[in-house]
Parts: C-alpha cells; structure tokens; sequence
C-alpha cells in the first residue's frame, strides 16, 4: 500500500494556472509541494521553489535528481512562440524533460495530470462542434496538446503510475507575467478607460459581443486536478473542467462596468494590442498616483491574448458532465468570479 502522504511537483507553478493549484494544495493535510518555474519563487512551509530551465534535460536531470519523494506531476508550463507549428517542439520538449527526469528517480510517482484546452477541439481555429466532448476526433496538425498527451498515453504503457488531461475554457484567476490571463485584460482595460473618462467599450469582433461561452475559475480547476488525480476511476482519461454556466458578453459586460463605475457604450472592434501599445506612460502614472504595487507594464499587459479571446465570433464552449458524472460538483456563476477576481485585483493593489 503506498503511503499516504504526497509530494505535488508543480510545473509552472507561477501562472495563473499554477499558483492557484499550489495555493489549494497547501490547504490539504496530506501533501507537500515543489514549484518549478523559469524565475523560482518563495518558500512557504509546504511549498519550496525550483527555478529550471525546462528546455534543458541536462538542467533538468541536475535540478530534479533527487526529487524522489514526487507522487505526482502537475504540468502547467507553457512556452510561447509565434506560430501554431513553433508552439509544438519546446512545449512537448519541457513535459518529456520532466516526466523522464521524475521517472528516473521517483519510485513512488502515481500520477502525471497535463493541463490542456480547448485547442485540442480547434476552437482557435474557427467555429467548432459545440459543445465539445472529450471523445472528439483530433484534428489536422499542428497541436502540441494533443502531442503531449500522445506521449504520455505512450510513455504510460505497462507503467505504474497514470494520467489525467484537464481541458478547462479561458482560465481566470490572479497573476502577473502570464501571457494569457483575461482577468488582467479586462481589469487594466476597464481601469484605464476610467482613468481617461472613457466608456468601457467591447473591443472585440461584433459577433463575439453576442456568441454563448464559458470560462473556468483558476480556483474550480485547481479543485478538479486534484480530484481527478486521485481518484482511480479518473485514470488515463480526459476532461472538461468549467464553472458550469453560459454567458454573453452583452450581458456580462454592463456588469464589468458597473464593478469600475464607468458607463458603457456601443462596442467597437479594435486591437488592443494595437491601442494599448503607447499606455506605459499611463501605467506608471496610474501606479504613483494610486500606489500600486510595482508590476511592469510588461507583467500585467496580455493584450493579444486578449484580442484572441475578444475574436471569437463563434460559440465557445464543452460538454462538462464526464467530471459530474464521475463525482466532481464543484460550479460557480461566472459573473460572480470575475467580480471575485477584480476585487482581489484591487486588494493586491494590481489594480485601483
């Protein structure tokens, strides 16, 4: 019988995804963790940092060498590059560098959970089977999700230990530095138009403004990992993580406004890549005269992964039931979440 105590190896453990893992795991008795992340981080009790660099297996093999206590892998790590195709080699390299780093030395690994999304359906593609189930057939390559869950349904063969893919929607929680974080988007956008005496306008395409989608709190998913990582009947399986609910942006918006007190107006398509651009200056100005914590422009601007999100014209969401038919049932209202987020925002003093 194995032992009941757990070591969570956290890959990523600074994003959005991550954090909020490592921040639940610490909750729970019968765990320890280790974060790995390019920059490390602070030590807690539970919680001692690695910084590695995950595209180098002899980094790789130095730093984690004596990681023998790991029981389970938690891969959250995303490397960004410009193109579909680019985004394949580094980000299945990392997962192979550290499976095959844990493998060598952690006799007791029990369980390897790989974060995905909805790429593996195609939804950045273009409109897809809505709602999307985790029984769909792959699409055309370039996919490194799907790549990365071919190796390890392959490297599990006649092992041990098991598998489990999360697939949630746009995650939304608190972080800094992550090129992928809508709740920073939206906060620094509504908190500069307020700024300027502007009206928080939808930036997005205009049949985005009207489509049905999801999201996934950053707290919900962190829930469902664990679960599904320790729970037999979830082996070598994937599943939809979201809150549970539909919405539009022509209903939550007016809602996002009225959190910043500021008015709404008619949408207008632009690229906020393209428009926040010049808004350092304003940034800093903001900071000193709001005292905000010191983050760069840099670590709180995700603006194109903003204007990917704002562009889809098209319904965006999955079946979620396989989590709920198997015991996770855990939900929360979306609107409810990002009201959550921003006021934690504030109390970071991220945003004013």
């Amino acid at each position: 019988m194995r032992d009941q105590h757990k070591t969570a190896l956290i890959v990523g453990a600074q994003g959005v995804i991550g954090g909020n893992l490592a921040r639940h795991i610490e909750t729970l008795d019968d765990w320890s963790i280790i974060g790995l992340s390019r920059r490390g981080g602070t030590a807690t009790p539970k919680i001692r940092h690695i910084a590695v660099d995950l595209l180098d297996p002899a980094d790789c093999t130095r730093k984690l060498g004596d990681l023998t206590e790991v029981t389970h892998i938690f891969y959250a790590a995303y490397q960004d590059r410009p193109t579909w195709a680019e985004l394949v080699e580094p980000n299945l390299a990392m997962l192979v560098n550290v499976v095959t780093a844990i493998e060598r030395v952690a006799p007791n690994l029990e369980h390897v959970s790989l974060m995905q999304g909805y790429k593996v359906y195609g939804a950045h593609l273009g409109p897809f089977k809505t709602p999307a189930r985790e029984n769909e057939d792959n699409h055309m390559p370039p996919e490194f999700n799907m790549d990365q869950q071919a190796f390890l349904q392959h490297r599990q063969q006649g092992k041990s230990w098991t598998w489990s893919a999360l697939r949630p929607s746009v995650v939304i929680g608190v972080a800094t530095g992550n090129p992928m974080n809508l709740a920073m988007v939206i906060g620094l956008y509504a908190a500069m138009s307020k700024e300027l005496g502007l009206p928080l306008r939808f930036p997005g395409k205009p049949g985005a403004y009207d489509a049905l989608l999801e999201m996934t709190d950053a707290g919900l998913l962190a829930r469902a990992t664990v679960w599904a990582a320790t729970n037999s009947q979830c082996a070598n399986q994937a599943f939809n993580i979201t809150n549970g609910d539909l919405f539009r942006w022509n209903e939550m918006w007016p809602k996002i406004a009225r959190f910043f007190e500021v008015e709404t107006a008619a949408p207008l398509p632009m690229s906020l890549n393209v428009v926040m651009a010049d808004k350092a200056r304003l940034w800093k100005e903001m900071k000193e005269k709001y005292n905000l914590a010191d983050h760069s422009y840099e670590a709180v601007s995700s603006w194109s992964f903003g204007d990917a999100v704002f562009g889809w014209d098209y319904d965006f969401f999955a079946d979620g039931t396989k989590a709920r038919r198997l015991g996770f049932h855990d939900y929360l209202r979306t609107d409810e979440m990002f009201l959550s987020v921003f006021s934690e925002m504030r109390e970071q003093r991220i945003i004013p």
